[in-house]
């Protein structure tokens, strides 16, 4: 056959796929998706179409989505001329510098610095799942979102974009690392800019100032929650290497200004050397012994010193040296100065997290409370008894040898954290996040256990509020804890109040669009309660941990939207107007998150439009959204109660659990549910809440149906049509959030969820099988017919179907210009479900054998059609081994005849081989929808 391009295999699927959608445009005439699918399928049969020809029209759509992922990301962050970002953050800096103050008295340098020097904004990078790509494709589609569109087109041709592994955690704190060392260089800038508009106003009185009005935060290394690869000695050695990264920037600062900066450079330079000993010193591997762990205290804490443990004590010898030092180096070194004493001992601050559970488990051991938060009659008195363990507890002294024999998770967190305050950075504060947190008793127990330990000052409690009982109630939680005087008094000594609001959780069980109407409904309830118990003065910490997919709660279309829609200027305006101050806080996710900093340029704009958004007026404007509630309330608790009763629906678990999973590589530590790499056993998906967050939302995209983001809404705006309309052109607030169903219904498509469902019909197959002339094929498809019985997907999945298209339904009367699906996706899908058939196909022709430790001809047939693809085809290398390796290509001195050496070459090379890069080709081909969605999960 003749070897045909890449595009020339996609056009010519291309032209399949319309002419089968015209054929099918009558929605009574069957399914376009079933019906591309299969006739793909009859020419893989007939030799027309090969495997060499998908995987070369698979890459052709992949880039095509590349490089339109790549032009949207450019866009989002409006554009990465240098020019224009400069005349952003200038713009920025005369905003402020001409802001009157409070007391309306004209602009002044005392109201400028007091403006700048208040962390109103930080970008906090997570490592959740989502490292989906291979390292060089994402600094691949940076760099292309970072170039002129017309440099779009040049970007190399790769086999595949997916990971070759999961990332390690110390990939991960690379990655991350590489993101914040840029951001840290665009607020370089954004401080400079800042800097000079001072000095040009008031230059006598300008060198003073240290802005700090956006600030970089991390997790990465910290994050202990559902997580069993961060030991405590990994999160004190990361930490200490974020130590050294901004003591390296420091040195890389003031080095170029020697021999006016000595003194500073030789203090720093001793610090680096005391650093560099000291993470030479911290164990590794899994479990460190105590020698190991002693001579690293003996290390760490007997070069403390040395290693400058707070940024302050460099304060002095900065101010002396700007104040004496040439006016052309003054600036190069008031922008050093501003970056250490935002970001303290690290080149970005500490968030550490674990959950609610591990919390109540201390209190468990320690004061033997036995009795549950989650039973509201127990509640008094849990209550009472941990204010009674507040009044009464004394911080105790521990050391290293205490990290070694402690077992419960919540304390060694918290005496990992002392360590960390007591000998690596003992100013900047740690924040301490604590998941599905639904009752105060867990933010008083916390409270106990940051007395214990004698850091209650420089920790931040944080509860993340993240389930739906918990985003309702999530004010009565934080009025639980009010009640004790012990947490006000620690809420004014700190002066924060920290919150943190999780998106996809939350998102995943009633839908995106009513999780941020929740959220935003809790924020206003907060500021109603710290005004009514006279708090004020307490600046309140408000963390959204959303990702950078819609199914995560990132705004698709652009960086300005998605920071006015986390946070609405009704909101802010509401806060400021009860003398509340606020500071926002948003997560980066993963590599896909990273991309907003993964070139300079790339972090140099995210940074300007983050700039722009914290230093935007906040006043109350007319919104119908909050000049209607009653409708708002209504329609978004319509969303809520469609998308629980799909949650509930036995059979979105089945399809979610079918072969969803299959579909998408493992893109970090925390894996699915049901991914499992080896065994006979396939674990069953019973409720969604048994898959983590993430790879359910990315195993909806996969499927063609975003259901967390779009389902409810039929049903909502059917009870509302007109006024739906209304809002849709006059609410920016209510347009933002159904920007959300226009971007998942651009890429949702009924026809194609459809057709992944009909692939569980046992009856499908059964027709097939009665139609089917060819034996072999017969009982091939009569094989798959009683494996899908056996699972028994279909009633469920039907049924479930049956309430999504409804839903579907109202929705395109209510909003008949609402997008759909293109060409090229729905090509996608159609090709990965004729490849799926083609794997299911092949496996029916793998010979009879015995079973092996409970891996029988069920069972194979099971985890097949389940996808689970290479943990089948690592069982079956054992039973038909390829060759044995025994040495039979030695020569033994006498003459043979033809050896059998009991390798099954014809089934790995018809069979084995032929179903793992088909496999391969299915994950592909989820890269490339992830491209056209794009974002992972």
């Amino acid at each position: 056959m003749t070897e045909i391009s890449p595009r020339d295999a996609a056009e010519m699927l291309l032209d399949l796929t319309r002419q089968v959608v015209t054929d099918h445009e009558d929605a009574s005439s069957g399914n376009p998706i079933i019906a591309l699918a299969r006739r793909i399928g009859r020419q893989i049969t007939a030799g027309t179409v090969t495997t060499d020809m998908l995987e070369q029209a698979v890459r052709h759509l992949r880039d095509a989505a590349f490089r339109d992922r790549a032009a949207r990301l450019r866009a989002y962050v409006e554009g990465t001329d240098d020019s224009a970002i400069a005349t952003r953050m200038r713009g920025v800096a005369q905003t402020v510098a001409r802001e009157r103050g409070p007391d309306g008295t004209p602009p002044n340098f005392g109201h400028f610095r007091k403006t700048v020097e208040r962390s109103r904004f930080a970008a906090v990078f997570t490592a959740h799942p989502t490292f989906a790509l291979a390292n060089s494709v994402y600094e691949t589609l940076a760099v292309m979102a970072s170039t002129d569109d017309g440099h779009l087109a040049d970007m190399p041709c790769l086999p595949t974009h997916r990971r070759a592994a999961p990332p390690t955690l110390d990939e991960e704190f690379s990655l991350a690392s590489a993101a914040i060392l840029r951001g840290r260089n665009a607020l370089d800038r954004l401080n400079e800019t800042l800097l000079n508009e001072a000095r040009a106003r008031w230059p006598h009185e300008w060198s003073v100032l240290s802005p700090r009005p956006i600030i970089l935060t991390s997790w990465v290394g910290y994050d202990t929650d559902g997580r069993t690869d961060i030991g405590w000695w990994d999160t004190i050695r990361l930490r200490l290497r974020m130590k050294r990264l901004q003591l390296e920037r420091l040195a890389a600062q003031i080095t170029p200004l020697r021999p006016m900066a000595d003194g500073l450079h030789q203090r720093v330079e001793r610090a680096l050397d005391a650093v560099d000993a000291q993470i030479a010193a911290c164990p590794v591997g899994e479990s460190p012994t105590p020698e190991s762990v002693a001579a690293f205290a003996a290390v760490l804490i007997g070069r403390r010193d040395e290693a400058i443990s707070a940024a302050s004590e460099l304060a002095t010898s900065f101010q002396e040296a700007i104040d004496t030092a040439p006016a052309e180096q003054r600036m190069t070194l008031a922008v050093a100065r501003a970056g250490l004493m935002a970001h303290g001992m690290a080149a970005a601050h500490t968030h550490v997290r674990l959950n609610a559970t591990q919390i109540h488990n201390v209190a468990r051991q320690r004061l033997g409370i036995t009795d549950s938060p989650e039973i509201p009659s127990q509640r008094r008195g849990l209550l009472s008894r941990i204010n009674e363990a507040l009044d009464q507890v004394q911080p105790v002294e521990i050391d290293f040898g205490s990290l070694l024999l402690e077992q419960a998770t919540a304390a060694r967190l918290m005496m990992t954290v002392r360590q960390i305050v007591r000998h690596i950075d003992r100013e900047s504060p740690v924040r301490f996040l604590i998941a599905e947190t639904e009752s105060g008793y867990t933010l008083l127990t916390a409270l106990w256990l940051a007395r214990c330990f004698g850091i209650e000052n420089q920790i931040e409690i944080s509860p993340l509020f993240e389930t739906q009982e918990a985003l309702e109630n999530g004010a009565h939680i934080v009025e639980e804890a009010l009640h004790s005087p012990h947490w006000r008094d620690y809420l004014r000594r700190t002066g924060k109040l920290s919150l943190q609001f999780g998106y996809s959780d939350s998102g995943r069980y009633v839908g995106q669009l009513a999780a941020t109407y929740l959220i935003e409904r809790l924020r206003l309830k907060i500021c109603d309660l710290l005004r009514r118990w006279n708090l004020t003065e307490v600046e309140v910490i408000l963390f959204d941990t959303h990702g950078e997919s819609i199914g995560r709660g990132a705004h698709p279309f652009r960086l300005t939207d998605r920071l006015d829609y986390l946070s609405p200027l009704h909101a802010r305006a509401v806060f400021a107007e009860a003398g509340l101050r606020i500071r926002e806080e948003t997560a980066f996710q993963g590599g896909d998150g990273y991309l907003l900093f993964g070139t300079q340029a790339m972090a140099d704009a995210t940074v300007g439009v983050i700039a722009s958004h914290i230093f935007a007026p906040t006043q109350l404007n007319r919104d119908p959204v909050y000049d209607e509630p009653d409708f708002s309330a209504d329609f978004f608790s319509t969303i809520g109660a469609g998308m629980a009763g799909l949650v509930e629906d036995p059979g979105y678990a089945a399809l979610l659990g079918a072969f969803g999973p299959s579909l998408i590589d493992k893109t970090g530590s925390r894996p699915s549910a049901r991914q499992s790499d080896s065994g006979a056993a396939t674990t069953r998906i019973s409720h969604p809440s048994q898959l983590r967050a993430i790879p359910n939302n990315a195993i909806l995209q996969q499927l063609g149906w975003c259901a967390n983001t779009i389902q409810g809404l039929g049903g909502a705006a059917a009870r509302h049509p007109e006024t739906f309309e209304e809002f849709l052109s006059r609410s920016p607030r209510f347009r933002r959030a159904v920007d959300f169903a226009t971007h998942a219904l651009a890429h949702s498509d009924d026809t194609v969820l459809r057709a992944v469902i009909y692939m569980l019909d046992p009856d499908m197959w059964l027709n097939r099988a009665t139609a089917e002339s060819d034996p072999s094929r017969r009982d091939a498809y009569l094989a798959l017919m009683h494996g899908l019985e056996r699972l028994n997907f279909w009633a469920s999945t039907q049924a479930m179907f049956r309430r999504i298209q409804s839903d579907h339904l109202s929705l395109r009367r209510a909003w008949p210009q609402a997008p759909r699906m293109g060409e090229a996706e729905k090509l996608l899908h159609a090709i990965r479900i004729a490849t799926i058939e083609q794997i299911w196909l092949l496996s029916t022709r793998i010979p009879y054998f015995s079973p092996r430790n409970a891996f029988s001809r069920d069972a194979l047939t099971t985890r097949v059609l389940c996808l689970e693809v290479p943990a089948a085809l690592r069982e079956l290398d054992y039973i038909f081994p390829y060759a044995t390796g025994s040495g039979m290509e030695l020569d033994y001195s006498e003459s043979h005849g033809p050896r059998n050496a009991g390798a099954y070459v014809r089934e790995h090379a018809e069979i084995f081989e032929p179903m793992q890069r088909l496999f391969d080709l299915v994950r592909e081909t989820g890269m490339a929808v992830m491209h056209h969605v794009g974002a992972f999960g």
